[in-house]
Parts: C-alpha cells; structure tokens; sequence
C-alpha cells in the first residue's frame, strides 16, 4: 500500500511537471515533437521488454486486438498532440483544466457507454463542471477547446484501456508500434523538404528523452494503481493539473483573469463534492 502510494505520487508529479520538461521544445512544431516521442518511446519499451524477456505476447496479439489498439493509439496521439502544442503555445492554464475535468467526463463516459448507474451526487458534480465550462465559452466568448480535447481523449483513450487484455506496457508498445510507421514517414518528410526543426545536439537529447519520460511515468502509474484502492488513486491524480495550475500562474505567468477563475472555481467546486462523496462511499463500503 504504501509503495503503491508512492509510485502514484511519483506518476502523477512527473505528469504534472511535464510542462517544465516540454517547454524546452517549444521552438520545435508540436507534430515533429509527438513523431519524435512516439519513436523514442518504442524503443524504450522495446529495450525494456527485451531485458524482461516479455516479447513472447506479440505472438499471441489477435486482430481485433489489433484494431482495439489502433484506436487507442490514434486517441493518444492526439492527446498528445493537444498536450505538446498547448504546453508550447502558452496554454498550460487549459491542460490543467482539461485534466481537472477529466474524471468528470470519465463519470459521463461510464454512463453513456458502459450504461453504469452515476449516483445523484456525482451527476451534481458533472454538472458543475459543465456550468463552468459554458460560463468560460460565454464569458470569455470562446470555447475551451484545449482543455476539451485533452479531457475527452484521455477520457475515452481511458475507457479503452480500461476493458483491453494488455497491461500498460504491452499496451503502450503496441499503441508506439502501430503509430511508428506514420512517425517515421513523417520525420523523412520533414528532413527532406528542409522544415525539420530541432537540429542541435540539446535538441536531440530533449527529443529522445521524451521516450523514457513517457514510459517511464506510465510504469510507475501501472505500479501504483495495482497496489492501491481506487478512491486512493482518485485523490492523489489531482497533483498533476494542480502542478500545471501553479506552473502557468506563476512560472509561466498566464493570464488568470477573473473569468477564467470563475470557471475553475467551479470545477474545484465539483472536484470538491466528487471526491468527498466518493470517499464517503468508498469507507461505507468498508464498513460492510
């Protein structure tokens, strides 16, 4: 239990300090950036999985396994795409809020899809988070779409994962394997017609970093939520959007007008009455 809290914690920091580690490519397109970590993050896990010794599941992959994942590795692409470009582009505000929604999209996603039953409370809570979602869009007079795309993708890239046959390494090569080939299509494109950015050696240490960063960081999550309860990993998950909370506010200095403070008000009010329900649930649960 105790590991498995710390692992949690270890993942979630790392994702929450990702701004800090993505912004040093932010002079390099968002497109080349995700090729890059979609190739480096396959041989990493491939070196891992050839020290394990754990290759032998390849064999046994179906083929609708294999469509499964090309979904998943088409939505996590896309996340991080959305991720990348918006950490780059001085929008570390909506990825944060983007990940605070997540979980609540996650409630609506399990209902509209799994046909679950969203107990009263947790449908107040999706609801707050929708009235300050539509307050940012009238308000400020555009839609969040970073932040949506962000939540909507993982949620859905999430529930993907949540009934596949492979654990998260497996499932994360499979995902880098299938995406390779358009990665590195892509960087062929770009360093034959000249727009290939990111042509110094600091470059390129950033670049292949990405791919034992990303990994990385989803290990120690898989390690940490195998050992501890799901209210437990529920709670701690909120590190990584506050960490890009303080670190758009105030290293990156983004605007938090009163608007935007509006609206995250009401996602940390849904947060609020989200996981204190949750908790109640979860210790009455225990107490049967």
């Amino acid at each position: 239990m105790n590991a498995g809290v710390l692992y949690a914690v270890g993942a979630y920091l790392s994702w929450g300090l990702f701004p800090l580690y993505f912004r040093q490519l932010a002079a390099i397109p968002a497109l080349q950036v995700v090729a890059h970590r979609t190739l480096w993050s396959l041989v990493f896990v491939t070196l891992l999985l050839l020290a394990m010794r754990r290759l032998a599941w390849l064999r046994g992959v179906t083929a609708a396994t294999w469509r499964r994942f090309a979904v998943s590795a088409l939505l996590i692409a896309v996340n991080w795409l959305a991720y990348v470009w918006a950490v780059g582009n001085g929008h570390v505000l909506d990825a944060s809020l983007g990940y605070f929604i997540n979980p609540l999209v996650n409630v609506a996603l399990g209902f509209l899809v799994l046909h679950e039953r969203p107990r009263p409370v947790q449908w107040a809570a999706v609801a707050m988070a929708a009235v300050g979602v539509l307050w940012l869009t009238v308000a400020a007079g555009r839609l969040p779409w970073v932040a949506l795309v962000l939540a909507l993708s993982f949620g859905v890239y999430g529930l993907m994962r949540k009934t596949a046959a492979l654990g998260a390494l497996e499932g994360l090569t499979l995902e880098t394997l299938i995406l390779a080939p358009l990665a590195a299509g892509g960087l062929l494109w770009w360093s034959q017609d000249g727009s290939m950015a990111g042509q110094t050696a600091i470059d390129w240490a950033w670049l292949i970093g990405t791919g034992p960063v990303t990994a990385g960081t989803l290990l120690l999550f898989a390690a940490g939520a195998r050992r501890i309860p799901l209210a437990t990993l529920g709670l701690i998950q909120y590190l990584s959007p506050s960490l890009q909370f303080l670190l758009g506010v105030f290293l990156f200095k983004e605007p938090m007008d009163g608007t935007r403070l509006v609206a995250f008000a009401c996602i940390w009010g849904a947060l609020l009455v989200y996981s204190a329900e949750g908790l109640w649930q979860a210790r009455r649960v225990a107490r049967v």
